[in-house]
């Protein structure tokens, strides 16, 4: 299991590689949104938005019984070690969508505009 500290960094690192996303597609693909990231092993959802200057602000908060403390737009559930690997390229977003290891709950429209983006 990763600690919060290791997950806090890996979306550091997300938000980074968000940035290198060419400018044409940001705005294209890009509406402001507010996301969270719950991570159940570890009790505590990160929090942040997502819009066209970037993915900002993954700050955390463990909610009651490690649930989401709040609703955002587009929520994901993963669980720490997943987080981690799917940020460092080791886990393809594809897989861990349909093995389940990764839970999206977002707009039909906000989806296929994160597919584009990731």
């Amino acid at each position: 299991m990763a600690t919060v500290e290791e997950c806090r960094a890996a979306l550091r690192k997300l938000a980074e590689q968000f940035d290198e996303v060419d400018e044409e597609t940001k705005a294209k693909h890009v509406v402001e949104r507010s996301v969270s990231c719950h991570v159940p092993d570890l009790g505590t959802t990160f929090y942040g938005r997502i819009h066209h200057g970037g993915l900002e602000s993954l700050d955390d908060q463990g909610g009651a019984g490690g649930e989401p403390a709040r609703q955002a737009d587009i929520r994901l559930t993963i669980r720490s070690d997943d987080l981690v690997s799917l940020v460092d390229g080791e886990l393809d977003m594809a897989r861990a969508l349909l093995g389940g290891r990764v839970k999206v709950e977002a707009s039909i429209g906000d989806l296929f505009r994160l597919r584009r983006l990731l």
